[in-house]
């Protein structure tokens, strides 16, 4: 008769949040009308994409090329950290240049997209913390 020992090591999972496929983005938008799009990623105060974006817009790109008819609202979001004036700017700025990259780098016919920002005004988590500010900051395609 045998013994099996299991030997299981803790370690704390890794950070950040999943870049979903074109065909998760497709599911999201077929289901609800809308999808959040995390790893867009800004350096603080800016909206200058930073090269870590590129694997979320490969697969908003393809959600794209994949529906020829399918036009979309990009709404860039903000955490609460700062003057809402500014936030509701910088949200603009930041869903301007998602759907600049689309049309520029992607080829993404512009009148199919419309970029919006709402700043802090829609959080999907409390800005109390790290990680709720992080959820916060996004950006949601929604049909048009």
């Amino acid at each position: 008769m045998g013994t099996t020992v299991h030997v299981v090591e803790a370690k704390a999972m890794e950070g950040g949040l999943v870049t979903a496929s074109a065909a998760e983005l497709a599911a999201g938008l077929d289901r609800d009308g809308h999808i959040r799009v995390y790893n867009i990623y800004f350096d603080t105060g800016k909206a200058d994409l930073k090269p870590e974006s590129k694997p979320a817009l490969d697969e908003v790109a393809a959600l794209l090329k994949n529906r020829a008819g399918l036009r979309l609202m990009v709404v860039g979001h903000t955490d609460a950290t700062g003057a809402l004036d500014l936030n509701m700017r910088l949200s603009a700025e930041r869903a301007a240049t998602v759907v600049k990259a689309l049309a520029t780098t992607y080829g993404v016919a512009a009148g199919r997209l419309a970029a919006h920002g709402v700043g802090p005004l829609a959080p999907v988590a409390s800005n109390r913390t790290e990680d709720g500010k992080a959820k916060n900051r996004r950006v949601d395609l929604v049909e048009q």
